[in-house]
């Protein structure tokens, strides 16, 4: 028998596809390529700026309450800073403070007060005098201790400024993590505010005119009521005070023209009924006026 001879099978040749780089099907994937890397950059940028925004408006919020940590400082330092020199009183000192110290700094604190001092503490007052953040959950807290000392037959007021930095929780809870440390007292600033003076803008019947209402709401001021203060003053510019005090004079009014208004820097003298002192005002007013004079600013 004789077999047939078998065709050869032809190959089918695959097409390909050759793409100019400069068709515009390759310009139009190019764009789309830039156009998402472009976009999850800026994306990644975005999420870190807001991340970071969250974070300050985070730390402000914390800082605008800081009454616990004051009075958490407050109470340390009344401890802290009373003593007398026995062994009982130094014992119930020492479990005192181990309620506001970290381990390490009760350690520290062993010997700071001894049974052989020969002096006594008592507090007066604990003034703060700025709590700033410091890292996430610290605050570093100023302070300042008014002691009354007593040695033997002698007593003197001792006053001295110092700092704790203190770490709180997120549920609230604190713990000093710095012990006291010596700071320098807040001082009195050299500031001095420019003196204001008439620029004579105001011609002379006006201020005049300008004085004798002053000295009329002044005198009516101190026990005035809301309906008659609505007389001589617009909206909210001055509330009422409801005091016993009298008038007694204006100090140095300053006038200076604002376009159709006039504004005055001036003290007034209000002697106190209870007191009998007398009692300096201060105030920067705007006037204006229509068919009378009414205090608007």
């Amino acid at each position: 028998m004789f077999k047939k001879k078998e065709k050869p099978i032809k190959e089918k040749k695959v097409r390909t596809v050759k793409v100019g780089t400069r068709r515009k099907t390759v310009i139009a994937l190019w764009v789309v390529l830039l156009a998402s890397v472009s976009f999850g950059v800026y994306k990644n940028f975005t999420a870190i700026d807001m991340h970071t925004v969250h974070e300050t408006e985070t730390i402000e919020l914390r800082l605008n309450d800081t009454n616990g940590i004051e009075n958490f400082v407050k109470n340390f330092a009344k401890s802290y800073y009373t003593w007398s020199n026995t062994k009982e009183a130094i014992e119930a000192r020492t479990q005192a403070i181990s309620g506001y110290l970290t381990k390490e700094l009760q350690d520290l604190n062993v010997d700071t007060i001894r049974a052989d001092i020969p002096t006594s503490s008592a507090v007066t007052d604990v003034l703060i005098w700025d709590v700033a953040q410091s890292g996430e959950n610290a605050f570093i807290v100023a302070y300042e201790v008014d002691q009354q000392i007593k040695e033997g037959d002698q007593t003197r007021n001792v006053s001295e400024t110092y700092t704790v930095k203190v770490h709180v929780d997120a549920g609230g809870d604190m713990v000093i993590i710095q012990n006291p440390t010596l700071s320098p007292d807040v001082e009195k600033s050299d500031y001095e505010p420019k003196m204001q003076e008439a620029d004579n803008s105001v011609d002379a019947d006006t201020v005049n005119d300008a004085t004798a209402f002053l000295e009329t709401f002044f005198k009516l001021y101190p026990t005035a009521t809301e309906t008659e203060l609505a007389y001589y003053v617009a909206g909210n510019a001055l509330e009422p005070i409801n005091g016993d005090y009298l008038y007694s004079e204006l100090v140095n009014p300053v006038f200076t023209a604002d376009g159709d208004n006039v504004k005055v820097k001036v003290a007034v003298k209000f002697i106190d009924n209870q007191t009998k002192a007398t009692q300096i005002s201060q105030y920067e007013l705007t006037l204006h006026k229509d068919s009378n004079w009414k205090i608007i600013g």
